[in-house]
């Protein structure tokens, strides 16, 4: 987060990362659950290193998803893993024990994006383009269709995205719930499907993509391409409360004030 001036997306992270430890291409693409889908074992480590790392209070995230350095973490060089871990289990155990109906431990909390993940894979194609459908609309995006249909390039659909209502911006946009990372190659036929027919591509995945699609998608000369990786849309579903919904739980701490028995 140092690297990318003190804040980044989940995206951005992630790629920042792998450049520095150097991960190999083939490594990125190895998923979590090989069975299931959905998050690769980078993406799984990396939420699980920010969850540890909010609770300890050295970032935060915004509702866009965006992270950044906390007042105490804009002063910290360095983190010691073993300290954050036992800090984070330590606390949880407190809040359990101070009340029943305490809130989730950061390893509960992480597991609703994998539950969701989940449920995203089993869907009908048919009930999938509809959620597709909402979350858009949701977004703003007005006039939306599914127009997907065999020898359309993977189109699935198109709307217009107004801002300010000033501006609008008509988008094709391809929803799949693909197992494992998207490569350049999926990038570029999309592109060459959309040219001359849109403003902006919009590519959708339950999975991720690796780091060669997202240059794809960004690249100099070329229509750009918007991505929208499986942790990104479970987020999305979670800010627009479609089938998520989040609670705050209070929890009562007593303080006594010596100062004040002693005044009367």
């Amino acid at each position: 987060m140092k690297s990318l001036g003190g804040s980044g997306t989940n995206e951005e992270i992630i790629s920042t990362v792998a450049e520095i430890v150097n991960i190999p291409a083939d490594q990125l693409g190895i998923l979590h659950n090989p069975e299931k889908g959905g998050l690769t074992e980078i993406e799984y480590r990396l939420m699980w290193t920010r969850t540890y790392l909010k609770t300890y209070g050295i970032i935060d995230n915004s509702t866009r998803g965006v992270w950044s350095f906390t007042e105490k973490g804009l002063s910290v060089d360095k983190v010691d893993s073993d300290e954050v871990v036992m800090f984070v289990r330590q606390l949880s155990r407190k809040q359990k024990k101070t009340t029943d109906n305490s809130s989730d431990s950061p390893e509960e909390t992480s597991k609703w994006q994998e539950q969701l993940l989940d449920i995203l894979s089993g869907m009908p194609p048919a009930v999938f383009e509809r959620l597709i459908l909402r979350v858009l609309r949701e977004a703003g995006f007005i006039e939306v269709q599914v127009t997907g249909r065999p020898g359309d390039g993977g189109i699935d659909g198109h709307g217009i995205l107004r801002l300010g209502n000033l501006l609008g911006f008509h988008v094709i946009f391809q929803a799949k719930r693909w197992k494992g990372s998207v490569g350049p190659h999926e990038v570029r036929d999309f592109r060459g499907a959309m040219v001359g027919r849109a403003d902006k591509g919009l590519l959708i995945t339950t999975g991720s993509f690796t780091r060669e699609a997202q240059k794809e998608a960004s690249r100099d000369g070329a229509t750009a391409i918007d991505l929208v990786d499986g942790d990104q849309f479970v987020e999305m579903l979670k800010l627009y409360s479609q089938g998520v919904s989040t609670k705050k739980i209070e929890v009562e701490q007593v303080s006594i004030d010596q100062n004040w028995f002693q005044g009367i």
